[in-house]
């Protein structure tokens, strides 16, 4: 079976820094805001070209601990897109605050700026743009959108970490950036982290007091807080990770061109697009195709492990049952994604043998779909 993502070869490639790099975390016998989260949130500034970068427990933490520093809470409203993961309105939720969905652009999959404007009340505070799938969305309309209608942006990064617009990095373009160090992620960590980045010095203080209960000085507390602290294992691992990355946002780039130039004859495939000036880094390749559930099992048969992210958007979601949208025919692009997306293996360590392979079963899957 050719795995969606296999981290196995990751780590055998780095095995020798990586065991000494962990080793000596358990041997300093300092496993919580030690020497490593400081020097990873210095060296992932640098990276990402920010002055302040706050490491926090996860990337759902740092959705979360945005809106709270930007004090959106009951009563207010934050614009999205309801083809994401759940962590996107469950952060919203979590500081009492309500999801308005906005469909999304079927070309990139991200939130359809032409569509946010209308979806603007008296009552809205925020938006929150999802770089899916490793694309950036079009930040500088967005921007210019919240600056005439003085809301704030939060942007979701968790699967887009080293993308950029005319060479300026996703994150950097609204108040806070937030990131996901879930393992799978392009930077992973060895089980779960985050990071929010932020321009205002003020902003950044209130973050690195939330994550820790809410207090800048310890036993002293200012106001109500958490526990999001990025642990120093996973500051070591990050650490020997980050100086790969754009090595590996390359090869994913590079797989991702192969793919689409292998694919391109293919009538009955959607392949991802790319917008002059940016720099997608491909978290997923991401196809769509028609009787994606039959085509996904038959891959599966052929030997090519897919996934789909994802089979629900989040208005149709129980957990948001409460908004009333079930019937609402606003979110045909991603109700019609959701059937149709398929991911097919994408990570650096794909070699192009298996890329061929997956080529084949894709191409042998829809031909016999197209004759039955």
């Amino acid at each position: 079976m050719i795995p969606i993502l296999d981290l196995t070869e990751q780590y055998r490639n780095l095995k020798a820094e990586m065991d000494s790099a962990i080793q000596a975390v358990l041997e300093s016998g300092i496993f919580i805001m030690g020497p490593n989260v400081a020097a990873f949130e210095s060296e992932i500034a640098e990276y990402l070209e920010t002055d302040h970068a706050i490491s926090l427990n996860s990337g759902t933490d740092a959705l979360h601990l945005a809106l709270r520093a930007l004090d959106i809470g009951p009563g207010d409203e934050v614009i999205t897109s309801p083809f994401t993961f759940a962590a996107t309105t469950e952060a919203i939720g979590i500081v009492g605050a309500t999801p308005v969905f906005v469909d999304i652009d079927p070309a990139t999959y991200n939130i359809d700026n032409r569509l946010i404007e209308a979806a603007i009340t008296p009552r809205t505070k925020a938006i929150m743009p999802v770089h899916l799938y490793g694309a950036p969305v079009a930040m500088e309309e967005l921007s210019r959108i919240a600056r005439d209608n003085k809301l704030a942006v939060v942007e979701d990064c968790a699967q887009a970490i080293g993308a950029e617009i005319n060479g300026r990095k996703v994150g950097t373009f609204g108040e806070i950036g937030c990131f996901s160090f879930f393992p799978s992620k392009n930077l992973g960590a060895y089980g779960d982290g985050g990071l929010a980045i932020a321009k205002d010095a003020a902003l950044a203080a209130r973050l690195r007091s939330l994550r820790v209960h809410g207090g800048q000085k310890k036993y002293y507390h200012e106001q109500l807080g958490v526990n999001s602290r990025l642990d120093e294992i996973q500051a070591a691992v990050l650490r020997v990770k980050l100086p790969h990355l754009d090595k590996w946002i390359e090869r994913r780039r590079a797989l991702a061109h192969r793919y689409s130039d292998l694919l391109a004859s293919c009538p009955a495939l959607n392949l991802p697009v790319e917008t002059p000036g940016v720099r997608h880094v491909y978290h997923q390749y991401t196809v769509r195709v028609e009787d994606r559930d039959k085509v996904r099992a038959d891959l599966t048969a052929q030997g090519v492990q897919t996934m789909v992210y994802y089979p629900i958007p989040l208005h149709l979601q129980k957990v948001h049952e409460n908004l009333s949208l079930q019937s609402s025919n606003r979110y045909v692009h991603s109700e019609k994604a959701a059937a149709e997306v398929l991911s097919v293996p994408m990570y650096p360590e794909l070699t192009f043998d298996m890329q061929n392979e997956v080529v084949r079963a894709l191409n042998a899957v829809l031909k016999s779909s197209v004759s039955a």
